[in-house]
C-alpha cells in the first residue's frame, strides 16, 4: 500500500505533514515591539521608531487624555499570486500591529509636535517650552 495514513478526503492534512512545517524548517514569525530612541536637546526631544517597510498611512499617533503620546502603527501586506498551477499548503500574511504610549515631559508643546517618516523611521519631535524668564523684584513692605 503506498499511502499508509491516507484520512478522509476533508482531512488529507495529516499530523505528520503538519509537524513537518512546523518543526523549525518554517518557524513562525514572532512579533516584537520596535526599537525606540528617545533623545534631548536643550530645544527638543525625538522620538525614533524603528519602522523599516512601514509608510506614513501606516501610523495614528495621538494625545490621550491623559497627557501620553500615542503612537500606534498598523501594516498589511497581503499579495496575491495569480499562478493557477499550484496552491498554497501554508502561508501567513505578513501583519504588523503595535501600540505604544509614552509620558509626555510637563516642559513640552504639545501643540507644536511633528511626525515624519524617512528610511524606515518615525521620527516625531517634541519641542520644549521656551523658558520663562524669572525676573528678580524687590517687594516693599507696607
Amino acid at each position: 500500500m503506498l499511502f499508509p495514513v491516507l484520512r478522509s478526503a476533508n482531512n488529507w492534512l495529516d499530523n505528520s505533514f503538519n509537524d513537518f512545517f512546523n518543526d523549525g524548517w518554517m518557524a513562525k514569525a514572532r512579533a516584537t515591539a520596535p526599537s525606540i530612541n528617545v533623545k534631548e536637546n536643550e530645544h527638543e526631544y525625538e522620538v525614533e521608531v524603528a519602522a523599516p517597510g512601514m509608510t506614513k498611512e501606516d501610523f495614528n499617533l495621538s494625545i490621550s487624555d491623559e497627557g501620553n503620546l500615542v503612537i500606534k502603527m498598523e501594516h498589511k501586506n497581503e499579495q496575491k499570486d495569480e499562478n493557477k498551477e499550484e496552491h498554497y499548503l501554508r502561508r501567513e500574511f505578513s501583519y504588523t500591529s503595535y501600540q505604544q504610549a509614552l509620558a509626555l515631559p510637563s516642559d513640552v508643546e504639545a501643540e507644536k509636535i511633528e511626525a515624519k517618516v524617512e528610511d524606515g523611521v518615525l521620527r516625531v519631535v517634541l519641542p520644549r517650552k521656551a523658558e520663562e524668564q524669572k525676573t528678580q523684584r524687590r517687594i516693599e513692605v507696607a
